[in-house]
């Protein structure tokens, strides 16, 4: 540990030799709280060095990675430091629209000769960059699995637990006794909450697009329909059963809804049959005299009982 002393250091003085006057040695200053020890960082900006700004040819010079016709106009110079300056210029690499050649002189005091301290090719303010890089766990999306495709899971993934654990789950925990028995593991309770998160803001929940044009009464939960789920998930979610339905076959929220709802009915309406009158063709009736066979009735007699004439 060192000891900052609060009072000046008392130095004997001594001599060079037999009659030599004595050496005097000046004391330290005091360094009582580092009061004459530390300076403040300097905060000021770095003035632009002009020896080092005007040398735009020798920076130009220093881009000897490609051909002289690949580096395009000066666009700026910038001031790093004292007597450092970086020289940018246009990249006239294919595929490489936007990007800079920046090249960094320097000069030693009182010396007019610029060196170059080195040479990159960066990303200018309207450069096309690749994205940034992700772990495969992360870039690996929703339907990005295809047949014969494998997806192995991390035996530490958070979203599993082995299966005799108790997860808060009653469908889970009535088989959870028999160890060796059922599935090896089982989702956790952090895989259940994330799972009913990302199908509830998914396209099969309240929000999708078919449920909010459908009629507010026509929601899942009261579809004959729906096909609840088992365990805890079984308060917010079913299946849908409906052949006719856009979601049949998935897992849809409680609260999703379609047109195809159970209950959406028609009433039959009642229609009118209108009687036409009987209409007959005359052309297609024959003109036929019957002669009066003896004992017929006569007109000016009384009609029959049973409506002869």
């Amino acid at each position: 540990m060192c000891t900052i002393l609060a009072h000046p250091i008392r130095v004997r003085r001594t001599t060079a030799g037999k009659g030599s006057p004595g050496v005097p040695v000046t004391p330290a200053r005091p360094m009582g709280n580092n009061g004459e020890v530390t300076r403040p960082a300097s905060t000021r900006a770095a003035r632009l060095d002009q020896v080092c700004a005007a040398a735009v040819e020798v920076a130009r010079a220093g881009i000897t990675e490609v051909d002289a016709d690949d580096v395009g106009d000066h666009l700026q110079v910038v001031a790093e430091g004292d007597r450092l300056v970086t020289h940018y210029f246009e990249c006239r690499l294919a595929g490489y629209n936007g990007w800079r050649w920046a090249v960094t002189v320097t000069r030693v005091p009182r010396s007019k000769t610029v060196t170059i301290c080195e040479t990159v090719l960066l990303p200018g303010p309207d450069a096309l960059l690749a994205p940034g890089w992700l772990p495969w766990q992360e870039r690996l999306k929703p339907g990005d699995l295809g047949p014969g495709d494998l997806l192995p899971t991390s035996p530490d993934d958070d979203r599993l637990v082995p299966g005799y654990l108790l997860s808060d789950d009653p469908a889970v925990e009535e088989t959870a006794w028999e160890l060796g028995l059922g599935r090896a593991r089982v989702l956790s309770r952090e895989g259940r909450i994330d799972t009913a998160q990302r199908w509830y803001e998914g396209d099969h929940g309240p929000a999708a697009a078919i449920s909010t044009a459908a009629p507010t009464a026509a929601r899942c939960g009261t579809c004959g329909f729906y096909l609840p789920l088992a365990g805890a998930m079984r308060q917010a979610f079913g299946a849908c059963g409906n052949f006719y339905a856009p979601d049949d076959g998935r897992v849809v929220s409680a609260d999703h809804g379609c047109g195809a709802h159970s209950e959406t009915l028609i009433e039959a309406a009642e229609t009118a049959v209108e009687e036409l009158p009987t209409v007959y063709d005359d052309s297609a009736v024959e003109a036929m005299s019957v002669s009066r066979a003896p004992g017929s009735v006569e007109v000016a007699e009384p009609a029959e009982p049973y409506g002869h004439s």
